[in-house]
Protein backbone atom coordinates (compact mmCIF):
# COMPACT_ATOMS: atom_id res chain seq x y z
CA UNK A 1 0.00 0.00 0.00
CA UNK A 2 0.97 3.42 -0.75
CA UNK A 3 -0.55 7.04 -1.10
CA UNK A 4 -1.55 6.79 -4.48
CA UNK A 5 -2.82 3.61 -4.46
CA UNK A 6 -4.61 4.01 -1.28
CA UNK A 7 -6.26 7.53 -3.32
CA UNK A 8 -7.52 5.19 -5.89
CA UNK A 9 -8.76 2.68 -3.54
CA UNK A 10 -10.97 5.54 -2.10
CA UNK A 11 -12.21 6.68 -6.05
CA UNK A 12 -12.87 3.04 -6.37
CA UNK A 13 -15.44 3.66 -3.30
CA UNK A 14 -16.50 6.73 -4.76
CA UNK A 15 -16.94 4.90 -7.91
CA UNK A 16 -19.18 1.88 -6.64
CA UNK A 17 -21.14 4.81 -4.22
CA UNK A 18 -22.01 6.07 -7.63
CA UNK A 19 -23.28 2.65 -9.25
CA UNK A 20 -24.75 1.11 -6.53
CA UNK A 21 -27.07 3.82 -5.74
CA UNK A 22 -27.88 4.39 -9.61
CA UNK A 23 -28.29 0.14 -9.43
CA UNK A 24 -31.11 1.02 -6.20
CA UNK A 25 -32.53 3.92 -7.96
CA UNK A 26 -32.78 3.58 -11.49
CA UNK A 27 -34.89 0.22 -11.74
CA UNK A 28 -37.76 2.43 -9.48
CA UNK A 29 -37.42 5.77 -10.77
CA UNK A 30 -37.79 3.79 -14.83
CA UNK A 31 -41.01 1.90 -12.82
CA UNK A 32 -42.46 4.81 -11.79
CA UNK A 33 -41.56 7.04 -15.38
CA UNK A 34 -41.88 4.41 -18.07
CA UNK A 35 -44.56 4.25 -20.28
CA UNK A 36 -44.54 0.11 -20.01
CA UNK A 37 -43.34 -2.11 -16.77
CA UNK A 38 -41.10 -4.04 -18.58
CA UNK A 39 -39.19 -0.83 -19.23
CA UNK A 40 -38.40 0.03 -15.96
CA UNK A 41 -34.88 -1.43 -16.41
CA UNK A 42 -33.85 0.65 -19.95
CA UNK A 43 -32.39 3.71 -17.63
CA UNK A 44 -30.13 0.48 -16.16
CA UNK A 45 -30.03 -0.75 -19.42
CA UNK A 46 -28.45 2.48 -21.19
CA UNK A 47 -25.77 2.68 -18.50
CA UNK A 48 -24.18 0.12 -19.29
CA UNK A 49 -25.24 0.21 -23.01
CA UNK A 50 -23.15 3.80 -22.62
CA UNK A 51 -20.27 2.02 -21.10
CA UNK A 52 -19.89 -0.48 -24.39
CA UNK A 53 -20.31 2.40 -26.31
CA UNK A 54 -17.12 4.40 -24.94
CA UNK A 55 -14.68 1.76 -24.39
CA UNK A 56 -13.22 2.92 -27.77
CA UNK A 57 -13.42 6.75 -26.62
CA UNK A 58 -11.91 5.81 -23.05
CA UNK A 59 -8.85 3.79 -24.43
CA UNK A 60 -7.88 6.78 -26.93
CA UNK A 61 -8.15 9.09 -23.67
CA UNK A 62 -5.62 6.88 -21.74
CA UNK A 63 -3.30 6.34 -24.82
CA UNK A 64 -3.50 10.42 -25.41
CA UNK A 65 -3.98 12.23 -21.96
CA UNK A 66 -2.90 9.51 -19.44
CA UNK A 67 -4.73 8.07 -16.58
CA UNK A 68 -5.48 10.77 -14.43
CA UNK A 69 -6.72 13.00 -17.18
CA UNK A 70 -8.91 10.33 -18.38
CA UNK A 71 -10.29 9.22 -15.07
CA UNK A 72 -10.88 12.86 -14.28
CA UNK A 73 -12.91 13.38 -17.67
CA UNK A 74 -14.27 10.24 -16.58
CA UNK A 75 -15.23 12.41 -13.34
CA UNK A 76 -16.71 15.05 -14.73
CA UNK A 77 -19.29 13.29 -17.23
CA UNK A 78 -20.91 11.69 -13.73
CA UNK A 79 -21.23 15.29 -12.40
CA UNK A 80 -23.02 16.41 -15.22
CA UNK A 81 -24.96 13.05 -16.41
CA UNK A 82 -26.12 12.80 -12.29
CA UNK A 83 -27.41 16.61 -12.54
CA UNK A 84 -29.24 15.59 -15.82
CA UNK A 85 -30.71 12.87 -14.32
CA UNK A 86 -31.81 14.97 -11.48
CA UNK A 87 -33.80 17.37 -13.72
CA UNK A 88 -34.95 13.93 -15.43
CA UNK A 89 -36.66 12.88 -12.10
CA UNK A 90 -37.91 16.40 -11.48
CA UNK A 91 -39.22 16.92 -14.78
CA UNK A 92 -41.15 13.21 -14.91
CA UNK A 93 -38.92 12.63 -18.38
CA UNK A 94 -38.40 9.09 -18.71
CA UNK A 95 -36.25 9.34 -22.37
CA UNK A 96 -34.20 12.06 -20.57
CA UNK A 97 -33.58 9.81 -17.80
CA UNK A 98 -32.60 7.12 -20.14
CA UNK A 99 -30.29 9.55 -22.02
CA UNK A 100 -29.01 11.03 -18.65
CA UNK A 101 -27.68 7.30 -17.62
CA UNK A 102 -26.64 6.34 -21.33
CA UNK A 103 -23.88 9.52 -20.98
CA UNK A 104 -22.85 8.58 -17.41
CA UNK A 105 -21.92 4.89 -19.46
CA UNK A 106 -18.66 6.91 -20.09
CA UNK A 107 -17.55 7.50 -16.38
CA UNK A 108 -18.15 3.83 -15.95
CA UNK A 109 -16.39 2.30 -18.91
CA UNK A 110 -13.52 4.75 -17.30
CA UNK A 111 -13.48 4.21 -13.71
CA UNK A 112 -13.54 0.27 -14.36
CA UNK A 113 -10.02 1.01 -15.49
CA UNK A 114 -9.34 1.82 -12.00
CA UNK A 115 -8.49 -1.51 -11.64
CA UNK A 116 -5.73 -2.06 -14.06
CA UNK A 117 -4.42 1.55 -12.95
CA UNK A 118 -3.61 -0.01 -9.30
CA UNK A 119 -1.37 -2.94 -10.92
CA UNK A 120 1.03 -0.23 -12.32
CA UNK A 121 1.19 1.58 -9.10
CA UNK A 122 2.76 -1.08 -7.06
CA UNK A 123 5.54 -3.77 -7.45
CA UNK A 124 5.21 -6.59 -10.25
CA UNK A 125 5.31 -9.00 -7.37
CA UNK A 126 2.40 -7.60 -5.80
CA UNK A 127 0.00 -6.78 -8.51
CA UNK A 128 -2.59 -9.42 -7.54
CA UNK A 129 -2.70 -7.86 -4.48
CA UNK A 130 -3.09 -4.23 -5.36
CA UNK A 131 -5.79 -4.80 -7.82
CA UNK A 132 -7.54 -6.84 -4.81
CA UNK A 133 -7.00 -4.08 -2.41
CA UNK A 134 -8.66 -1.63 -4.84
CA UNK A 135 -11.23 -3.82 -5.44
CA UNK A 136 -11.99 -3.65 -1.43
CA UNK A 137 -12.33 0.27 -1.71
CA UNK A 138 -15.96 -1.18 -3.07
CA UNK A 139 -16.85 -0.85 0.62
CA UNK A 140 -17.32 2.78 1.09
CA UNK A 141 -19.90 2.48 -2.18
CA UNK A 142 -21.59 -0.53 -0.22
CA UNK A 143 -22.47 1.53 2.63
CA UNK A 144 -22.53 4.98 1.45
CA UNK A 145 -24.23 3.99 -1.61
CA UNK A 146 -27.54 2.77 -0.71
CA UNK A 147 -27.65 4.69 2.78
CA UNK A 148 -26.99 7.62 0.64
CA UNK A 149 -29.89 6.76 -1.32
CA UNK A 150 -32.49 6.44 0.93
CA UNK A 151 -31.52 9.11 3.16
CA UNK A 152 -31.19 11.42 0.64
CA UNK A 153 -34.40 10.55 -2.27
CA UNK A 154 -36.76 12.67 -0.45
CA UNK A 155 -34.72 16.14 -0.45
CA UNK A 156 -36.76 17.08 -3.64
CA UNK A 157 -40.23 17.16 -4.36
CA UNK A 158 -39.55 13.85 -6.87
CA UNK A 159 -38.46 10.86 -5.37
CA UNK A 160 -34.73 10.39 -5.52
CA UNK A 161 -33.73 13.73 -7.28
CA UNK A 162 -31.80 14.60 -4.58
CA UNK A 163 -30.05 11.56 -4.19
CA UNK A 164 -28.85 11.99 -7.82
CA UNK A 165 -27.59 15.44 -6.61
CA UNK A 166 -25.84 14.03 -3.86
CA UNK A 167 -24.18 11.75 -6.56
CA UNK A 168 -22.64 15.20 -8.69
CA UNK A 169 -21.21 15.72 -4.82
CA UNK A 170 -19.66 12.32 -4.92
CA UNK A 171 -18.24 13.22 -8.16
CA UNK A 172 -16.80 16.21 -7.29
CA UNK A 173 -14.99 14.57 -4.07
CA UNK A 174 -13.39 12.03 -6.39
CA UNK A 175 -12.06 14.49 -8.95
CA UNK A 176 -10.21 16.43 -6.15
CA UNK A 177 -8.85 13.38 -4.69
CA UNK A 178 -7.74 12.47 -7.98
CA UNK A 179 -5.55 15.24 -8.55
CA UNK A 180 -3.26 14.22 -5.59
CA UNK A 181 -2.38 10.43 -7.90
CA UNK A 182 0.33 10.30 -9.64
CA UNK A 183 0.47 7.11 -12.28
CA UNK A 184 3.63 5.79 -13.66
CA UNK A 185 4.06 7.25 -17.26
CA UNK A 186 1.71 5.66 -20.14
CA UNK A 187 4.12 4.73 -23.04
CA UNK A 188 4.98 6.81 -25.82
CA UNK A 189 2.55 7.20 -29.12
CA UNK A 190 5.01 5.08 -30.72
CA UNK A 191 5.41 2.26 -27.80
CA UNK A 192 1.20 2.34 -27.48
CA UNK A 193 0.84 1.19 -31.03
CA UNK A 194 3.43 -1.62 -31.08
CA UNK A 195 3.10 -5.34 -29.85
CA UNK A 196 0.74 -7.76 -31.45
CA UNK A 197 -2.29 -7.03 -33.22
CA UNK A 198 -5.57 -7.77 -31.00
CA UNK A 199 -6.94 -10.54 -33.00
CA UNK A 200 -3.56 -12.54 -32.04
CA UNK A 201 -4.10 -11.42 -28.25
CA UNK A 202 -7.81 -12.36 -28.13
CA UNK A 203 -7.06 -15.66 -29.54
CA UNK A 204 -5.31 -16.45 -26.22
CA UNK A 205 -6.65 -19.31 -24.13
CA UNK A 206 -6.37 -17.35 -20.56
CA UNK A 207 -7.59 -14.06 -22.76
CA UNK A 208 -10.60 -15.85 -23.96
CA UNK A 209 -11.83 -17.58 -20.57
CA UNK A 210 -10.53 -14.23 -18.70
CA UNK A 211 -12.94 -12.03 -20.96
CA UNK A 212 -15.49 -14.80 -20.85
CA UNK A 213 -15.82 -15.42 -17.16
CA UNK A 214 -15.16 -11.53 -16.31
CA UNK A 215 -18.01 -10.61 -18.56
CA UNK A 216 -20.43 -13.61 -18.02
CA UNK A 217 -19.80 -13.19 -14.44
CA UNK A 218 -20.48 -9.70 -14.48
CA UNK A 219 -23.74 -10.64 -16.41
CA UNK A 220 -25.04 -12.82 -14.06
CA UNK A 221 -24.53 -10.71 -10.78
CA UNK A 222 -26.13 -6.81 -12.73
CA UNK A 223 -29.12 -9.28 -13.74
CA UNK A 224 -29.90 -10.87 -10.32
CA UNK A 225 -29.04 -7.12 -8.63
CA UNK A 226 -30.34 -4.75 -10.91
CA UNK A 227 -34.05 -7.27 -10.65
CA UNK A 228 -34.10 -7.38 -6.89
CA UNK A 229 -35.39 -3.71 -5.93
CA UNK A 230 -38.22 -4.74 -8.26
CA UNK A 231 -38.91 -8.36 -7.09
CA UNK A 232 -38.74 -7.22 -3.41
CA UNK A 233 -41.01 -3.72 -4.09
CA UNK A 234 -43.73 -7.01 -5.64
CA UNK A 235 -43.16 -8.86 -2.51
CA UNK A 236 -44.01 -5.49 -0.82
CA UNK A 237 -40.65 -4.45 1.21
CA UNK A 238 -40.17 -1.36 1.99
CA UNK A 239 -37.33 0.88 0.10
CA UNK A 240 -35.23 0.53 3.46
CA UNK A 241 -35.12 -3.69 3.41
CA UNK A 242 -34.04 -2.91 -0.61
CA UNK A 243 -31.00 -0.49 0.69
CA UNK A 244 -29.64 -3.27 3.52
CA UNK A 245 -29.66 -6.02 0.85
CA UNK A 246 -28.06 -4.25 -1.90
CA UNK A 247 -25.54 -2.64 1.18
CA UNK A 248 -24.58 -6.67 2.46
CA UNK A 249 -24.93 -7.28 -1.60
CA UNK A 250 -22.11 -4.76 -1.92
CA UNK A 251 -20.27 -5.85 1.06
CA UNK A 252 -19.58 -9.01 -0.44
CA UNK A 253 -18.83 -7.75 -3.78
CA UNK A 254 -15.75 -6.15 -2.24
CA UNK A 255 -15.15 -6.99 1.83
CA UNK A 256 -13.15 -10.39 0.03
CA UNK A 257 -11.09 -7.78 -1.63
CA UNK A 258 -8.79 -8.14 1.73
CA UNK A 259 -7.73 -11.31 1.08
CA UNK A 260 -8.61 -12.38 -2.61
CA UNK A 261 -5.04 -11.29 -3.76
CA UNK A 262 -3.88 -13.41 -0.93
CA UNK A 263 -5.87 -16.46 -1.92
CA UNK A 264 -4.44 -15.56 -6.22
CA UNK A 265 -0.92 -15.67 -5.02
CA UNK A 266 -1.24 -18.81 -3.65
CA UNK A 267 -3.37 -21.19 -5.21
CA UNK A 268 -3.62 -19.20 -8.66
CA UNK A 269 -6.59 -17.19 -10.63
CA UNK A 270 -8.93 -20.46 -12.10
CA UNK A 271 -9.16 -22.21 -8.37
CA UNK A 272 -10.16 -18.80 -7.12
CA UNK A 273 -12.78 -18.51 -9.84
CA UNK A 274 -13.96 -21.67 -9.68
CA UNK A 275 -14.96 -21.18 -6.01
CA UNK A 276 -16.61 -18.14 -7.31
CA UNK A 277 -18.59 -20.07 -9.69
CA UNK A 278 -19.73 -22.43 -6.77
CA UNK A 279 -20.68 -19.37 -4.74
CA UNK A 280 -22.93 -17.80 -7.31
CA UNK A 281 -24.65 -21.38 -7.87
CA UNK A 282 -25.35 -21.27 -4.22
CA UNK A 283 -26.90 -18.07 -4.34
CA UNK A 284 -29.24 -19.15 -7.33
CA UNK A 285 -30.03 -22.16 -4.83
CA UNK A 286 -31.34 -19.89 -2.18
CA UNK A 287 -33.48 -17.27 -4.51
CA UNK A 288 -35.22 -20.43 -5.54
CA UNK A 289 -35.55 -21.37 -2.03
CA UNK A 290 -38.13 -18.62 -1.13
CA UNK A 291 -38.85 -14.69 -1.07
CA UNK A 292 -38.42 -13.49 2.38
CA UNK A 293 -36.05 -10.72 3.41
CA UNK A 294 -33.31 -13.38 4.53
CA UNK A 295 -33.71 -15.30 1.75
CA UNK A 296 -33.00 -12.47 -0.86
CA UNK A 297 -30.02 -10.99 1.81
CA UNK A 298 -28.41 -14.33 1.72
CA UNK A 299 -28.87 -14.84 -1.79
CA UNK A 300 -27.28 -11.55 -2.98
CA UNK A 301 -24.48 -11.64 -0.32
CA UNK A 302 -23.13 -15.38 -2.06
CA UNK A 303 -23.48 -13.33 -5.41
CA UNK A 304 -20.99 -10.28 -4.24
CA UNK A 305 -18.64 -13.02 -3.34
CA UNK A 306 -18.98 -14.74 -5.95
CA UNK A 307 -18.44 -11.39 -8.18
CA UNK A 308 -15.38 -10.51 -6.25
CA UNK A 309 -13.65 -14.40 -6.97
CA UNK A 310 -15.13 -14.64 -10.06
CA UNK A 311 -13.97 -10.80 -11.49
CA UNK A 312 -10.58 -10.22 -9.67
CA UNK A 313 -9.39 -13.58 -10.65
CA UNK A 314 -10.36 -13.02 -14.54
CA UNK A 315 -8.90 -9.69 -14.30
CA UNK A 316 -5.61 -11.12 -12.82
CA UNK A 317 -5.43 -13.61 -15.20
CA UNK A 318 -5.26 -11.27 -17.85
CA UNK A 319 -2.74 -9.41 -16.88
CA UNK A 320 -0.87 -12.47 -18.42
CA UNK A 321 -1.98 -12.22 -21.88
CA UNK A 322 -0.50 -8.64 -22.87
CA UNK A 323 2.51 -6.35 -22.65
CA UNK A 324 2.73 -2.60 -21.75
CA UNK A 325 2.72 -1.32 -25.43
CA UNK A 326 -0.55 -3.33 -25.77
CA UNK A 327 -2.56 -2.72 -22.73
CA UNK A 328 -5.10 -0.28 -23.74
CA UNK A 329 -6.49 -2.47 -26.95
CA UNK A 330 -6.43 -5.16 -24.37
CA UNK A 331 -8.07 -3.75 -21.33
CA UNK A 332 -10.98 -1.75 -24.15
CA UNK A 333 -11.47 -5.31 -25.34
CA UNK A 334 -11.94 -6.82 -22.32
CA UNK A 335 -14.32 -3.99 -20.90
CA UNK A 336 -16.19 -3.96 -24.59
CA UNK A 337 -16.88 -7.76 -23.53
CA UNK A 338 -18.28 -6.94 -20.17
CA UNK A 339 -20.38 -3.75 -20.83
CA UNK A 340 -21.74 -5.44 -24.20
CA UNK A 341 -23.26 -8.14 -21.64
CA UNK A 342 -24.60 -6.04 -19.05
CA UNK A 343 -26.30 -4.12 -21.34
CA UNK A 344 -28.01 -7.40 -22.05
CA UNK A 345 -28.13 -8.86 -18.67
CA UNK A 346 -29.97 -5.33 -17.82
CA UNK A 347 -32.86 -5.43 -20.32
CA UNK A 348 -33.44 -9.24 -19.27
CA UNK A 349 -33.47 -8.84 -15.90
CA UNK A 350 -36.50 -6.23 -16.26
CA UNK A 351 -38.26 -7.74 -18.84
CA UNK A 352 -37.86 -11.36 -16.73
CA UNK A 353 -38.89 -9.93 -13.47
CA UNK A 354 -41.67 -8.37 -14.46
CA UNK A 355 -43.17 -10.96 -17.00
CA UNK A 356 -42.19 -14.40 -15.94
CA UNK A 357 -41.19 -13.64 -12.40
CA UNK A 358 -38.58 -14.15 -9.71
CA UNK A 359 -38.61 -17.85 -9.91
CA UNK A 360 -37.50 -18.03 -14.20
CA UNK A 361 -35.03 -14.78 -13.33
CA UNK A 362 -32.92 -17.07 -11.20
CA UNK A 363 -32.94 -20.19 -13.28
CA UNK A 364 -32.34 -18.12 -16.54
CA UNK A 365 -29.24 -17.15 -15.11
CA UNK A 366 -28.18 -20.80 -14.46
CA UNK A 367 -26.96 -20.80 -18.37
CA UNK A 368 -24.35 -17.99 -18.02
CA UNK A 369 -23.06 -20.09 -15.15
CA UNK A 370 -22.64 -23.30 -16.11
CA UNK A 371 -20.76 -21.85 -19.59
CA UNK A 372 -18.37 -20.36 -17.22
CA UNK A 373 -17.68 -23.46 -15.69
CA UNK A 374 -17.38 -25.28 -18.90
CA UNK A 375 -14.78 -22.02 -20.21
CA UNK A 376 -12.32 -22.92 -16.93
CA UNK A 377 -12.29 -26.34 -17.29
CA UNK A 378 -11.04 -25.90 -20.81
CA UNK A 379 -8.24 -23.71 -19.70
CA UNK A 380 -7.54 -26.31 -17.11
CA UNK A 381 -7.48 -28.97 -19.61
CA UNK A 382 -5.45 -26.32 -22.36
CA UNK A 383 -2.73 -25.92 -20.17
CA UNK A 384 -2.42 -29.75 -19.28
CA UNK A 385 -1.72 -30.39 -22.77
CA UNK A 386 0.62 -27.11 -23.18
CA UNK A 387 1.75 -26.06 -20.16
CA UNK A 388 4.71 -23.97 -21.12
CA UNK A 389 2.53 -22.12 -23.56
CA UNK A 390 -0.73 -21.61 -22.62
Amino acid sequence: MNRHLLLLTICQGLFLTNNVAFMAMNGLVGLALAPQAWMATLPVMAYVVGGALSTGWVARTQRRFGRRISFQIGLAVAFASALTCAAAALAHAFWLLCAATLVAGYYNANATLYRFAAAELAAPGWREKAVSVVMAGGLIGAVVGPNLASVSRQWLSAPFAGAYVALAAVAVLAMALMQFIRFPAAPSGEQSHGGRPMSEIARQPAFIVAAMAGALGFGVMNLLMAATPLAMQVCSFPFEDVAWVLEWHVIGMFAPGFFTGHLIRRFGAVPVMAVGLLLNLGCIAVALSGVDLHRFLVALFLLGVGWNFLFTGSTTLSLSTYMAQERDRAQAALNFCIFATLAVSSLASGVLVTTRGWQWLNLGSLLPVLLIGAALLWLVRVRRLTPKTA
